[in-house]
């Protein structure tokens, strides 16, 4: 006899409980069901339809998405986007990285030679003046793409590979993972949710293409790994992620990195390094964090100068090496 309060309801006749059986293990394996043995086994358990429905509390906590998008859970969404990509990344062997920084909107030399024939084709001088601007910039995608294929060819010959992390989207993303898969490398995505939707472009590694709520905890993995950041011609978010990555090593919050700017021209007219010093706002030697490279093999070159020892030959690409071989 049920006790008061558990009657079943009108015109529904009481069920047999559900025999849920966990597949059998050796004596020596966990003692309990894993989470997600668990998972699996609800998903093929059907409840009583009173507990089936929208305000049934009866999910298991971690699959109920409704409970974890709860304000209160923010904490715990957080620690999950700071663990899902290092766990993965730990996984995968990846401890040094080269980030590269740049705007979206700087098309590949192709598409803006295309873009520049349309707007002549078309008549309109406005729509050519943007093209041919366009165009000058595509030379920074085509940098940044030879940049990123020179990091990641040179990686296979040292002792410890270097892996490129972009943005993960178009623009200079695109150009620094497609630089990175052209040489037959993987590389790193560390895609953002945006108002305006923003798919990953198609030259990630899958398994490193990741996807942020949180833009602190993005930012965090961009560095996290670093062992350079490579900025190009960018609008707010690069800034943003450039003065960042200098006041954290101004400030001594992080170890000091080799940051290279590519376009000294872009760069010096857009910010008045000097006046900054000269009005105290900076200390002098400040303006050293970082350094002007205007070519891929440039900044290659300062980064390896930089790196003698971290970025040393595997022992046996070396003349010695080779000979003992």
């Amino acid at each position: 006899m049920l006790r008061p309060g558990l009657e079943c309801p009108p015109d529904e006749a009481p069920r047999a409980p559900s025999k849920i059986m966990f597949k059998r293990q050796q004596p020596l394996t966990r003692n309990f069901p894993s989470a997600k043995e668990s998972a699996e086994v609800q998903a093929h358990v059907v409840p009583e339809p009173r507990y089936d429905g929208p305000e049934s509390a009866y999910k298991l906590a971690f699959t109920d998405n409704d409970f974890l998008l709860r304000e209160e859970l923010r904490p715990v969404r957080m620690q999950l986007e700071l663990l899902k990509p290092e766990l993965v990344q730990q996984e995968l062997d990846i401890k040094a990285t080269v980030v590269i920084f740049g705007s979206a909107r700087i098309l590949s030399e192709h598409a803006a030679k295309a873009a520049v024939a349309q707007a002549k084709a078309a008549g309109d001088p406005h729509a050519l003046k943007r093209a041919e601007v366009a165009l000058s910039m595509s030379r920074y995608y085509e940098e940044a793409r030879r940049f990123a294929r020179l990091v990641t060819e040179a990686s296979t010959r040292r002792a410890e590979p270097l892996y490129v992390v972009t943005g993960g989207g178009p623009g200079i993303m695109e150009a620094g993972n497609r630089g990175a898969y052209e040489a037959g490398g993987k590389s790193i995505g560390l895609n953002i949710v945006l108002p305006h939707e923003q798919h990953p472009n198609p030259y990630i590694t899958p398994e490193l293409c990741f996807q942020f709520h949180y833009f602190g905890l993005r930012k965090m993995h961009f560095l996290m790994r670093s062992v350079a950041l490579v900025c190009f011609p960018g609008g707010f978010g690069t800034l943003d992620e450039l003065f960042e990555t200098m006041t954290l090593i101004q400030t001594g919050k992080c170890r000091h990195r080799p940051i290279l700017l590519f376009g000294r021209e872009f760069w010096t007219r857009l910010i008045n390094f000097e006046l900054l010093i000269e009005t105290g706002m900076i200390s002098p030697g400040d303006e050293k964090l970082f350094h002007f490279v205007e070519s891929a093999e440039e900044a290659w070159a300062l980064l390896e100068r930089e790196y003698e020892q971290t970025l040393a030959l595997d022992p046996a690409e070396t003349p010695q090496g080779k000979k003992q071989r």
